[in-house]
């Protein structure tokens, strides 16, 4: 029996298309000077976002890190969304590296989002020199653990004022980014405004096999650049991922049809009568009473998923089809009893 992988939109295949890319991408040694085909996504990408400049890295793990060693110095309090990927998803880098002390902040305004007046009060204010120093905000859009849920751009403008106001610097992880402003019917470059950095990933429901993008005005990426080859992250032929990556630019327009699968999937479920909600993007969380035993017998009729505390996430993507999500369910209603709650 076939799997259907619904575990995350990092397990697509690379397209015919981006195969092709791939092996005729014009190269140079991105370390001695500038690949010319990294150069130009990170044009594009800088451009999407409306910043001033992008640099490829392998991976928005390193993309984040990278944002947090530009932005804290060692012993400094940096504050983000209560499991946020920086957070728990990253193995400490952000203080094993980045020598700074992460303070989650609860959701008091929705899935995966603080409020503003959270943000002002976790700021605080300067005090004497032995106080601790707090410096930056991380927003994450989509969160992936609020099930790929929204930070709409009303309360993104509210958030960032307030760190702004408190002179801390922004950074927001968008690996999903692409998803959110899709959500929204807006273009990536609004969910951007007034963050210091922004991370975009390429692997994460874009279909490239590897690859971020951290973005930020011209002197930040130059240091960032420094930092990367820091991190053991200097690139050599890298316009091979460079080409993957504009072409699975070239997917963006259809993004909204992975939210269309993840709507059905819910919908699905629903009708026999798990307790799905609406999925805001290509995300869905489903609260089940043993997670273990949902995913093994999710596994035995060939569904594939992965557990999130005590729930489970489907993530629909470019590499199923409708007809799969339909299969999926069809799969599901003979275990679909240990996937509803009590």
């Amino acid at each position: 029996m076939r799997s259907i992988d619904l575990r995350s939109d990092t397990v697509t295949q690379p397209s015919p298309e981006m195969r092709a890319a791939m092996a005729a991408a014009e190269v140079g040694d991105d370390v001695l000077e500038q690949d010319p085909t990294l150069a130009r996504l990170e044009t594009r990408v800088a451009d999407l976002l409306g910043m001033e400049a992008a640099l490829w890295v392998p991976s928005g793990c390193m993309g984040n890190l990278i944002a947090l060693m530009l932005h804290v110095k060692r012993g400094d309090r940096f504050l983000a969304p209560a499991q946020a990927h920086v957070l728990g998803s990253e193995l400490g880098t952000g203080a094993w590296l980045a020598g700074g002390m992460p303070e989650p902040l609860p959701w008091e305004g929705g899935p995966g989002r603080p409020t503003a007046a959270q943000v002002a009060a976790a700021a605080g204010s300067p005090g004497p020199y032995y106080t601790l120093r707090t410096t930056l905000l991380c927003l994450e859009n989509t969160h992936n653990f609020a099930g790929g849920a929204v930070t709409p751009l009303s309360e993104h403008r509210a958030l960032v004022g307030a760190a702004k106001a408190a002179k801390l610097a922004v950074h927001l992880d968008g690996a999903r980014l692409w998803h959110a402003a899709e959500a929204q019917g807006l273009a990536p470059a609004a969910l951007t405004e007034g963050v210091d950095t922004v991370q975009v990933c390429l692997s994460k429901g874009l279909g490239a096999p590897m690859g971020s993008l951290l973005a930020g005005s011209k002197p930040a990426v130059a240091e960032a650049r420094r930092l990367r080859k820091m991190l053991g992250g200097g690139v050599r032929q890298g316009g091979v991922m460079g080409a993957a990556g504009l072409v699975a630019l070239d997917y963006l327009p259809r993004l909204s049809e992975d939210h269309a699968k993840t709507r059905r999937l819910a919908e699905g479920l629903r009708n026999m009568g798990v307790q799905a909600p609406a999925p805001e993007t290509n995300i869905l969380l489903v609260s089940v009473p043993d997670a273990g035993a949902a995913l093994r017998a999710l596994e035995s009729v060939g569904v594939r998923v992965l557990p999130v505390g005590a729930a489970i996430r489907f993530i629909a993507h470019r590499d199923l089809s409708v007809a799969d999500i339909e299969e999926s369910l069809l799969r599901m209603e003979s275990v679909a009893h240990l996937l509803r709650s009590a």
